[in-house]
């Protein structure tokens, strides 16, 4: 295989391959400057055949069972005669780096179905745990003929804006019992929400589910709906006993069909589009600013000179910036 050969990796991709799909993420995911440049000609040569996949996103607290109930939903997808790629999202150490990617050992019977895939990836330390490089891998598996893309992510954070920005549909799963139902929620996650779903409601916890059912709808009521056209459900299942799995994908489909008739989901697609542009602007503007040789050379003193309080921070981020236009006195 010449890995410097794009047509390698698109051609690949296209016929299903799952080593060269697996090859063609480990390219995208890659920081050697060679490698992205090659990245680069492998997503605009795959961008015509990606779109068609319903992009399904999933968060929730920790402990919520996230792994188990996409295992659940997916095995039953699976048996609908979908083909199925999961995108989990591992926690990064901030020291190392590293992280556990034991996702597909969560999900060992999901793993072993010839119609799914399963993709862990390190979130890189970025907030609301979505990998960096998550909607391209999103689009080369839309590209592989996958009709539905799950991406799981690490749990409830500050930027669950990040996981909506690149998804059809939001669900966030919740758990009964846990004291304050709305405490371990916040707000502007339940605004980004297009369903909400108790897990665990089964056995003595299946009435807690119900109540905390609800509760959540009468919080959802007071809240602007992500779009107008849809009223986030709450609904109850049980991941282990397979009960209501079959009802959340069905509201997912209700959810697509109505958000494809009034021409709200192609208009979410575009802005989603448009919002992913500015997100890699920022990335390359960043990625430049350390990269700028004064600013390697400099920055150490200037941020020392701050933490002694000889220089204020905002002399010193503006001399910073400087330096990109050669200016480095102000």
């Amino acid at each position: 295989m010449n890995i410097k050969d794009p047509q390698i990796y698109i051609d690949g991709v296209r016929a299903q391959d799952r080593r060269v799909l697996s090859k063609t993420i480990t390219l995208i995911e890659s920081s050697l400057p060679a490698h992205r440049e090659l990245a680069r000609a492998v997503l605009d040569a795959l961008l015509p055949y990606s779109g068609k996949a319903v992009r399904l996103g999933i968060t929730g607290v920790p402990g919520v069972g996230k792994s188990t109930f996409i295992e659940s939903l997916g095995g039953a997808l699976v048996k609908k005669g979908y083909r199925l790629a999961v995108l989990a999202v591992d926690p990064s150490s901030s020291r190392s780096g590293g992280s556990v990617m034991a996702d597909k050992t969560r999900m060992e019977k999901l793993a072993l179905e010839k119609n799914a895939f399963i993709r862990p990836s390190p979130s890189g330390g970025t907030l609301g745990g979505v990998a960096r490089k998550t909607r391209e891998t999103m689009l080369v598996c839309e590209a592989a003929g996958f009709d539905v893309i799950i991406v799981e992510t690490v749990g409830v954070g500050q930027s669950e804006s990040a996981v909506a920005s690149m998804v059809d549909f939001f669900l966030v799963l919740m758990l009964a019992g846990a004291g304050d139902e709305l405490q371990g929620i916040k707000r502007g996650v339940l605004e980004l929400a297009d369903a909400l779903a108790i897990n665990k409601a089964d056995g003595d916890n299946a009435e807690k589910a119900e109540k905390a059912a609800k509760i959540y709808a009468s919080a959802l009521n007071i809240l602007q709906p992500p779009t107008p056209s849809w009223a986030p459900p709450v609904l109850t299942c049980s991941a282990l006993e397979m009960s209501g799995i079959d009802k959340i994908w069905q509201t997912v489909v209700d959810h697509r069909e109505k958000m494809s008739h009034s021409g709200e989901l192609n208009q979410k697609r575009r802005e989603q589009a448009l919002d992913w542009m500015w997100n890699l602007v920022r990335e390359g503007l960043q990625e430049r600013f350390y990269q700028h040789p004064e600013v390697k050379k400099c920055l150490p003193l200037i941020a020392r000179s701050v933490e002694k309080g000889e220089t204020t921070p905002t002399i010193a981020a503006t001399k910073l910036l400087l330096f990109l236009d050669n200016k480095p006195e102000i």
